[in-house]
């Protein structure tokens, strides 16, 4: 398997980070290459994390937001594939070689697995054998998604990281694949892969620390700026991100009867 390090970001919510950690040992993945930062926290997660042997522990005294956390894992332990996920996932056996070996084949530098959003109310590592053998050849090329995401080192040279602003809240990942596009950086989610995702409980509860909603961030309060597009311009890009990805779902559905994004509502799974 290619050389690699996970990290991941906690504040709080330490039952949805020993759920992640957990998935992590049941199919067998090694700690001694996870870096967790703790920004901050209040609950019993630092009391957590001292259990664990971990590849690296970073304890901040503060929230300083997932942008300066993911830096901070990322560089803590270098590898040639950099592993940066939410800590409210659950994973799956084989996820991360089918990921990377995803990304190898068809040339990716960032690649994001398939998810399930929601209620983790139904057998998830059924599903997730399933799926990986019916989509294995499934990717939406130039899509990715923050909810995990494995870098490959030659992006870090080329771009560089995270923008290491904390009132960004959430908005990291915006700005990076923004700065991704514009370098022509090849991305892409694949359905060789796939992942629980329970809602970014993590980045909810950082806004919440500082006072604002789980929708509201610097997107907000006339962030688009930072990407330096005009609002035609940011409405174009929508208009056609949306028509790209109704083209993906209705193809995947037809060909598969799922697609890469699925949500579980009232039991039921919902496909995006």
């Amino acid at each position: 398997m290619a050389d690699y390090a996970i990290t991941f970001a906690c504040y709080n919510q330490v039952g949805y980070t020993r759920q992640c950690v957990d998935s992590l040992v049941r199919h067998g993945y090694d700690l001694g290459r996870v870096v967790a930062v703790d920004n901050g926290s209040s609950d019993e997660t630092r009391d957590y994390l001292q259990t664990l042997p971990l590849g690296g522990r970073i304890l901040n005294r503060q929230n300083l937001g997932c942008g300066v956390a993911w830096n901070q894992g990322v560089l803590a332990f270098q590898a040639e594939w950099s592993v940066v996920m939410n800590n409210d996932v659950v994973v799956s056996a084989g996820w991360l070689e089918n990921l990377i070996a995803a990304a190898e084949a068809r040339g990716a530098k960032v690649v994001s697995p398939g998810l399930v959003e929601g209620a983790l109310d139904y057998d998830f590592d059924a599903f997730a054998a399933d799926a990986s053998k019916r989509l294995r050849e499934v990717a939406r090329v130039g899509a990715r998604h923050a909810v995990c995401m494995a870098v490959h080192r030659s992006v870090w040279d080329r771009v560089g990281f995270f923008q290491a602003t904390p009132s960004l809240w959430g908005y990291e990942d915006t700005l990076f694949f923004h700065t991704l596009e514009r370098a022509g950086i090849p991305t892409a989610i694949v359905g060789a892969s796939w992942l629980h995702h329970y809602g970014s409980v993590t980045v909810s509860a950082m806004k919440q620390e500082r006072g604002l909603s789980a929708r509201e961030g610097l997107s907000a309060r006339n962030s688009y700026r930072l990407l330096g597009k005009s609002m035609w311009r940011r409405k174009w890009d929508k208009m056609v991100r949306k028509r790209q990805e109704r083209q993906w779902r209705s193809e995947e559905l037809a060909r598969y009867g799922m697609t890469l994004h699925g949500e579980r509502r009232d039991g039921q799974f919902v496909w995006r």
